[in-house]
């Protein structure tokens, strides 16, 4: 197997990872302080507005390949291991069939960053008048 394919499969293996954390985000066995985390990190996960922009070269990739696996390796302590073991089967089994989509989650994250715009703006606006 050559080393693309081993990126390849890296990054899918990451995709249902964070897939099924959100999973267990969702499951009320999770402590409330593993949601929460949970939540911030699959918003960023999945939100499309990363850090740094994905067209800068290398840096754009980097917070993908960094705090991704940092923030799920920070949330899988907060999480039952039996609850995070169901939530992988059932996150293998959603992307085994494409992938999994949330209209409303998406539509949440983008209103987040659209109100954190605005709020920037307006600091910005107050500082400089």
């Amino acid at each position: 197997m050559g080393r693309w394919a081993t990126w390849k499969e890296r990054a899918r293996a990451l995709k249902r990872e964070t897939y099924a954390v959100y999973l267990a985000c969702r499951d009320p066995r999770v402590p409330w302080y593993g949601r929460l985390l949970a939540a911030c990190i699959v918003g960023y996960a999945f939100s499309p507005i990363d850090l740094i922009p994905d067209p800068i070269p290398v840096l754009g990739y980097l917070d993908d390949l960094i705090l991704i696996p940092l923030g799920i390796a920070m949330v899988l302590k907060a999480i039952p291991p039996e609850v995070m073991a169901e939530c992988r089967e059932k996150a293998a089994v959603a992307m085994a069939g494409g992938k999994p989509r949330n209209w409303i989650a998406a539509g949440i994250i983008v209103a987040i960053w659209i109100l954190l715009a605005f709020a920037a703006v307006a600091l910005t606006y107050r500082l400089l008048k």
